[in-house]
């Protein structure tokens, strides 16, 4: 290790994550992993380091921490108002924190799930290929004020850089492939489903979101015969109310719940970042769209540090400005110069 992180205050659902484990749906395990996987992409890119780097979650609200040493972070996800020792930091951008320098995160002020990046990753023992908690599972726990984070060795050095973000924040647009049972559901309803908009509603978490439709429920006929089977992440269930249900990535790995749609994965970072009231429309595409739809983010994510630029700092916030060198042969006064 590195060095250490300390967390002086957790917010109430904090978790360390990566990109989760697949492969173990056999062993009733779902993927898990970051509830936006888009923003733990971001985090590396602008550390310079694996997509798959371990991170820390949080949720709605963040908490306040400290380094043992010299620290490169990046902070991504849903912007949060940040601070080092009250001085503000600029959100989806990556900055060194220094050693003993406290680090405040408070509440964000779109979207639901920000990110906490740092150089070198967070040090977690491996359980099934991954450092991630899946809490539903009972890997792992919620992190506590006081605990101590291990760093793993940081071989990058950049830092000072700003990525803009894809806005997923308040809603919008999301694709959906035909599920089982869609076919079950009467014509009016698929066209209803693609045309009125849908609020998210309070009931969310790593599981699933609730949805509440402008025109009432969805019902099928026979809906409560449906025999259980294999669910995954983004498939929407209908409930014996009607009320639709977007699993998300710590969801269970069989259900009975008839399946109007399931979201495209490169859409559900966006379903779990829409706060609860904001609105979310639904489409449906073809298979080979959507094959051309996930292509396309892959290769996004994987060219996203083309996307990093130099972040513009504000001098008036700068301590260290006498420290830049911002006209030739101008000097911070304190340098040794040698006598001719």
């Amino acid at each position: 290790m590195s060095g250490e992180l300390t967390i002086l205050r957790a917010g109430p659902s904090m978790t360390l994550q990566d990109m989760g484990r697949p492969g173990h749906l056999a062993l009733g395990l779902s993927r898990g992993g970051a509830s936006d996987r888009l923003a733990l992409a971001e985090g590396a890119a602008l550390l310079g380091q694996p997509a798959n780097t371990l991170a820390l979650e949080m949720a709605a609200l963040g908490g306040e921490f400290q380094a043992s040493e010299d620290v490169r972070i990046a902070l991504t996800g849903a912007p949060m108002r940040a601070a080092i020792d009250g001085e503000p930091v600029v959100w989806n951008a990556s900055h060194w924190l220094p050693a003993g320098a406290r680090l405040s995160i408070g509440a964000a002020t779109a979207g639901c799930y920000g990110y906490l990046h740092v150089g070198g990753g967070f040090a977690a023992e491996p359980f099934l290929g991954a450092g991630s908690a899946h809490l539903s599972a009972g890997i792992g726990a919620l992190l506590q004020d006081g605990e101590t984070l291990g760093i793993g060795p940081d071989r990058g050095r950049d830092t000072n850089m700003m990525i803009e973000p894809e806005d997923r924040f308040h809603g919008g647009a999301v694709r959906l492939t035909p599920s089982f049972q869609t076919e079950l559901f009467a014509r009016e309803a698929l066209e209803r489903l693609q045309s009125e908009p849908m609020k998210r509603a309070a009931r969310a978490n790593r599981m699933g979101v609730a949805l509440t439709p402008d025109g009432g429920g969805y019902h099928i006929e026979g809906g409560r015969n449906v025999v259980s089977e294999i669910v995954l992440p983004g498939d929407i269930q209908v409930t014996g109310d009607g009320m639709p249900f977007v699993l998300m990535v710590e969801c269970q790995t069989t259900g009975g719940y008839p399946r109007i749609g399931t979201v495209l994965p490169c859409d559900l970072p966006r379903v779990a970042q829409t706060p609860a009231g904001a609105e979310l429309r639904f489409r449906f595409v073809d298979l080979d769209e959507a094959v051309e739809l996930e292509r396309a983010d892959a290769k996004r994510r994987a060219e996203l540090s083309k996307l990093c630029r130099p972040l513009i700092r504000d001098p008036r916030l700068m301590r260290d400005l006498l420290s830049y060198n911002l006209i030739g042969g101008v000097v911070a006064g304190n340098e040794d110069i040698e006598e001719e």
